[in-house]
């Protein structure tokens, strides 16, 4: 009999912590064969024009600029067993590469991104739904340091983005995603990502 497969979905806005909420699971996730995948990879290769704001900016913060329909079908085919060739995308350029990376099969596959629980066909396929609840001020921190680090944006981009779309975008389509969530984290990660942990050791029987 074929071992089932559980999908795992976080969710939370932008410097939330999702990535590394993400990682300290998998440190204490018993079962071999976990695999993680990012709501990132999935943005669409180009963005219809009336995903750009007035200042003719990319709304990357808005549903519409991801690609749900591949997004759905390679969630389709982990939680059936299968493997799928995920998208990379360069956040430094703003692209979706040519390139992919392997992701499964795997007995436990957790998506991470700030519309996990958007998509009620996605929903539907989750197993358990995790929404990382942090204060505004803390994220917007979070994501500064990321973005002029990480991703070589100037300070001024970085503050402008926000307040033309990521806080907007937040208020509207973001946090009211909490409601469909099984539990919700706070700052503070570590006992939650145990407690995590060990429930997807109980959905495999705490057997590697």
């Amino acid at each position: 009999m074929e071992q089932p497969v559980f999908l795992i979905g976080i969710c939370g806005g932008s410097g939330s912590g999702k990535t590394t909420f993400a990682h300290k699971v998998l440190k204490h996730a018993l079962p071999d064969g976990i695999s993680l995948l990012h709501m990132d990879s999935y943005y669409l290769p180009e963005l219809p024009q009336e995903q750009y704001t007035k200042a003719g900016k990319p709304n990357f913060d808005h549903p519409n600029a991801f690609d749900w329909n591949l997004l759905r079908e390679h969630l389709t085919a982990l939680k059936v067993g299968g493997a799928i060739e995920s998208p990379i995308y360069d956040f430094a350029e703003s692209i979706r590469t040519d390139r992919t990376e392997s992701v499964g099969p795997a007995r436990i596959v957790i998506l991470e991104g700030i519309f996990t629980l958007f998509d009620p066909q996605i929903r539907e396929l989750l197993d358990i739904k995790c929404f990382l609840h942090v204060d505004s001020d803390i994220r917007f921190t979070r994501r500064l340091h990321r973005d002029v680090k990480e991703r070589g944006r100037s300070l001024e981009s970085v503050i402008a983005q926000y307040y033309d779309t990521v806080r907007p975008m937040y208020q509207k389509y973001l946090e009211p995603q909490r409601q469909y969530a099984d539990f919700v984290v706070g700052e503070e990660t570590d006992v939650a990502s145990l407690i995590l942990a060990a429930r997807i050791n109980e959905l495999c029987g705490g057997q590697k």
